[in-house]
């Protein structure tokens, strides 16, 4: 039922999206930015009267000869990652909630990962990718993607190409977080906490780790192949925070919340399991021997995680379940994600294995102890993995255990990488507390007590998944 009141946070929230949305359009007309200008792709030269010299300023001013073969395949691995948002995640959660609510998750994965590429190349683009401080990069410099044209170079790569890659991490990262705090909470807030979070969260995290060795975690030679800490501990530390933040679902604790349909579930854990070798082996940035690293490291880690959830469940419940598989599957993929071009097919093998059953415990006896509804586990999934996986990156990643880099201390790079873990882990409760308070001022958090009961699809979008 809508009331008045849900009408008026409704326009004031569309009121401040247009604000928002105005100001980004005066920042892309604003001025030189701060730092450096970015190179062109086609300088400027003289047209010589002979013909020789005319030659010679063709051949000068051709745009760069991009490597057909690395352009292919991060084309590719762009569209693999939009596969494991829409429709990959959306079905993964969608079938984990019930019937009322199914079509409020699939919306809040689809729209707010579309509001996040809209807001990457507006200014997250610029802010992660350019130099700056420590932290973040600049919010102007490339704003709008000014300066970029289909020529310009970003270490061998079109830039256009390097910058919707990134943005499909971006989307799904901040899609990840929605899972925790499903069934109970404001599409409005859904939208407003999206967008500051993505904003303080999660670009600074890509600034520090992926930017260069200006970036804060970088400089300390933190190891994060595809986003153990940038993308999985950081939505899950959000979501862990997020689920405090909203409370416990309605009957949570003394009713049976069951998933309305597993085969959602475990169609969309098929395609995430697809889509993340984009993922993954996309993170290499070219077709070579690091991407089919990535490759063989992916498929191996996920399978070992789909057997060894499996097995831990017919020990512990007495029988193992479709939808621990495929949780199994997910576990596997978050683990490996940081190491995948790092360490060998063996480390692979043992990093799936650890998350795998590690992650079992982060969603039954760790998620009893931490006494949070985390409605779709991404905490106990996508935290857990991730700091297993970016933990064990620093022990597989040397060579004398099958990995890449020659000359890794092992004891000195896990102590690192414990570093980066327990600061992503503080850096990211302490925004998104901020932002939860901020949002909670703006538009409230939850939707109303008869609202939950009739279910969001209804409440919230005026629809029903199911015909009764």
């Amino acid at each position: 039922m809508i009331t008045n009141t849900t009408r008026g946070w409704a326009t004031r929230m569309q009121a401040v999206c247009l604000s928002l949305l105005c100001a980004f359009a005066l920042l892309g007309l604003g001025g030189h930015a701060l730092a450096q200008d970015p190179p062109t792709a086609t300088p400027t030269v003289p047209v010589a009267a002979t013909g020789d010299a005319l030659v010679e300023a063709e051949v000068a001013t051709e745009a760069p000869a991009f490597d057909s073969g690395n352009v292919a395949w991060m084309l590719t691995s762009t569209l693999l990652v939009l596969l494991m948002v829409v429709p990959g995640l959306a079905l993964f959660y969608g079938g984990m909630v019930r019937a009322k609510n199914v079509l409020s998750v699939l919306m809040q994965v689809l729209v707010v990962y579309s509001m996040v590429i809209v807001l990457w190349v507006a200014y997250g683009y610029s802010a992660a990718f350019t130099e700056g401080n420590a932290f973040f990069g600049s919010f102007t410099e490339k704003a709008f993607l000014r300066g970029i044209t289909a020529d310009t170079d970003a270490d061998g790569l079109p830039e256009f190409l390097f910058v919707i890659f990134q943005a499909t991490f971006a989307g799904i990262t901040t899609a990840l977080i929605v899972g925790s705090f499903a069934e109970r909470i404001k599409f409005s807030a859904v939208l407003l906490f999206s967008l500051l979070w993505m904003t303080l969260a999660y670009l600074p995290m890509v600034h520090m780790v992926w930017s260069g060795d200006g970036g804060f975690l970088a400089h300390r030679g933190v190891i994060d192949f595809a986003g153990g800490t940038v993308v999985h501990i950081n939505a899950g530390v959000a979501g862990l925070v997020g689920a405090y933040f909203i409370g416990k679902r309605l009957g949570y604790g003394r009713e049976a919340i069951k998933p309305h349909s597993v085969p959602f579930t475990f169609v969309g854990a098929s395609l995430l399991w697809v889509g993340w070798f984009g993922f993954n082996a996309g993170s290499a940035l070219a077709a070579d021997a690091s991407a089919s690293l990535a490759m063989i490291n992916t498929m191996v880690a996920t399978a070992a995680g789909v057997l060894a959830w499996s097995i831990v469940e017919a020990f512990t419940k007495g029988h193992p379940s479709a939808l621990g598989a495929a949780s199994g599957a997910i576990a596997g993929l978050v683990g490996i994600t940081p190491a995948a071009g790092t360490v060998g097919p063996m480390g692979a093998l043992a990093i799936g294995l650890a998350a795998g059953a590690l992650c079992v415990w982060g969603v039954t006896g760790l998620k009893r102890l931490l006494r949070a509804d985390d409605s779709l586990d991404v905490f106990g999934v996508h935290g857990i993995g991730g700091i297993v996986g970016a933990l064990l990156t620093g022990v597989f990643s040397a060579q004398s255990l099958g990995g890449t880099e020659a000359d890794l201390a092992i004891g000195a790079q896990v102590w690192v990488q414990l570093i980066s873990v327990v600061f992503t882990i503080v850096w990211c409760a302490v925004v998104t507390a901020v932002v939860m308070l901020i949002v909670k001022a703006v538009t409230g958090l939850r939707v109303s007590e008869d609202e939950e009961r009739d279910g969001l699809d209804i409440a919230s979008h005026g629809e029903s998944a199911y015909e009764k």
